[in-house]
């Protein structure tokens, strides 16, 4: 198996509890990358615990495919390996390599998937079971699972709902290929969306975006995920709560305006001027002390902007 994080931990439980034998894990050592240092459960510490043959490894090497090669697995099992398999490995067990993506591939190819979904504005996102090919996640698929994004969704309520179908996802996925019954469906690759890495950048609020959009943004980036943030004159806020307005504001994008159902409404829209577009009501903020502040009490009043900048 190789994993990482909270998605391979779960998968590695899930073998465990199988009645296959697990006889190499492969895993990334710890990582401060933010990312990476969020749902971290450990995929090394449950292998060593179960006295399973462990090796650490930022990419694949020629040392460890030698290893791959001298086990002879029937299978390996992929989820959240950061880095490329080379063909030389993932072709080396006889029935292939089964890798785990919590997207409904082809859409949502790449990095934080989930995140991804929700900012998007996607009815759905979930888990795949595929085969590896020679890109990243394109292979073809064995199972599939859908998870519905609710207007009440988080980044973090959905990353939740696609790791409790790992175990049933991958005893499917793995009964299909070990009994033979397996139909691989080719992914129409026409309709593949590929997401890169997230960073800090990815986290800060375009107010020229629609309420509606701002308010899924924020709710994506729950925690413990970097939240969205802005600045108001000089410090940064992180916004913890928001919902989108009753009424119509016009005005300039990022405008800290009026209040509105106890929040501060802040003008949002690429066409706000127009003054036919709801704002953004902000009722929970964060300063960088972690303190999170009712927004009227922490803005007081109306006036200033805010901006993608100190």
């Amino acid at each position: 198996m190789f994993g990482y994080q909270t998605w391979g931990h779960r998968t590695l439980q899930a073998l465990l509890k199988s009645r296959h034998e697990v006889c190499l894990v492969v895993t990334h050592p710890a990582s401060d990358h933010v990312y990476e240092s969020i749902w971290a459960d450990s995929v090394e510490d449950l292998a060593r615990s179960e006295g399973i043959e462990t090796y650490l490894a930022k990419r694949p090497t020629d040392d460890l495919i030698q290893r791959v090669k001298a086990l002879a697995p029937d299978v390996m099992v992929a989820n959240n390996w950061r880095t490329r398999l080379p063909e030389e490995l993932f072709t080396i067990p006889r029935l292939g390599t089964l890798n785990l993506h919590d997207s409904l591939l082809p859409q949502f190819t790449g990095f934080s998937p989930v995140v991804w979904a929700l900012i998007s504005g996607a009815s759905h996102t979930g888990l795949t079971a595929h085969l590896m090919d020679a890109e990243l996640d394109t292979g073809d698929i064995l199972v599939q699972r859908a998870v519905e994004i609710t207007p009440t969704s988080t980044g973090t309520s959905l990353v939740l709902a696609t790791l409790d179908l790992i175990a049933e996802v991958l005893e499917e996925a793995l009964d299909q290929l070990e009994f033979g019954t397996a139909k691989p469906v080719p992914q129409d690759l026409s309709a593949r969306t590929f997401f890169h890495k997230r960073s800090d950048r990815d986290s800060v609020v375009d107010w020229t975006w629609p309420a509606a959009d701002i308010e899924r943004f924020i709710r994506a980036l729950s925690d413990p995920f970097p939240n969205a943030y802005t600045y108001f004159r000089g410090e940064r806020l992180r916004l913890i709560k928001a919902h989108v307005s009753r009424c119509m504001y016009g005005g300039t994008p990022g405008r800290v305006f009026i209040e509105e159902d106890g929040g501060m409404v802040i003008v949002a829209g690429a066409d706000a001027y127009r003054g036919r577009s709801p704002g953004i009501v902000l009722d929970v903020v964060r300063t960088d002390d972690g303190v999170d502040h009712d927004a009227m009490a922490y803005f007081g009043h109306g006036g200033g902007y805010l901006t993608s900048r100190p």
